[in-house]
């Protein structure tokens, strides 16, 4: 092999290096931008915990997810599915974060690590206006019940013998109620009061008294702890620090509960 030859080899030879260099280079930048982003799933029909707002996503478990992810050194990416597929996609690793006003159940608590309660919620009934034959929940035996699918709505409308029509979403909800399709819906308690203050109170009532929840956690998976264990952290340390009430007075225009 000539001088030529082995030039021209040694050029080849820097030149598949370099550009090596710069594929691990830009693999490395990729894999550091992941590792300094939380993805957060949602289902954004759940205003005023997560809803769209000119073509983007809003609400108090947006802006307090955010604020926990700058608290861990991270950034908040928010994902949107349906909320039956949340889980599963925690699970899989397309997530980091549950943040969909998700309450803790020991069903759930099989599947996924929560974090300490953030929000204590409650379930109720809502009707139409016109009707006066539902009171509460002990009415809605044999009754048509619209409730979101995979929320403790189905559960609680259920176990007092109502047939339950699932939605994939809380917009479907109300409009199959006002639409007569259903008898009444069973919804978060913070959910209906602020669909009803929007302007649904024109067509719709809560009826009867509140079932308590056990309160509403972020779910994170069970195969990553040091990540519960910094946003369990994050989630003290905002409350000390004043944040936490912030985010809820803007959302739901009242001073926290503790959850």
């Amino acid at each position: 092999m000539n001088k030529k030859v082995l030039a021209l080899a040694a050029l080849s030879l820097a030149a598949v290096t370099a550009l090596s260099g710069c594929g691990s280079s830009d693999n490395q930048k990729t894999a550091d931008k992941e590792k300094n982003t939380l993805i957060v799933g949602l289902e954004p029909t759940f205003p005023p915990f997560e809803f769209t707002e000119n073509d983007k996503y809003v609400g108090f478990d947006i802006d307090f997810s955010q604020a926990i992810a700058e608290k861990i050194g991270m950034k908040a990416e928010v994902k949107s599915m349906g909320f039956d597929a949340l889980i599963p996609a925690l699970r899989s690793g397309q997530i980091d974060m549950i943040a969909s006003g998700m309450d803790v159940t020991p069903e759930r608590e099989k599947q996924v690590s929560f974090t300490a309660p953030y929000f204590q919620g409650g379930y109720v009934v809502v009707v139409r206006k016109d009707n006066t034959d539902i009171h509460g929940f002990n009415d809605l035996s044999g009754r048509t019940v619209g409730s979101q699918v995979g929320t403790k709505g189905v559960d609680y409308a259920q176990e007092k013998g109502a047939t339950v029509k699932q939605f994939d979403s809380n917009s479907q909800g109300w409009m199959e109620l006002a639409g007569g399709t259903c008898d009444a819906v069973v919804i978060n308690n913070s959910v209906a009061l602020y669909y009803l203050k929007q302007g649904g109170s024109n067509d719709l009532k809560i009826v009867g008294e509140p079932i308590m929840a056990e309160g509403m956690g972020l779910a994170i998976s069970k195969d990553h702890p040091e990540l519960l264990e910094k946003v369990n952290k994050a989630i003290a340390d905002l409350k000390a620090d004043g944040t936490y009430a912030k985010i809820y007075m803007k959302w739901f225009g009242k001073e926290p509960q503790n959850p």
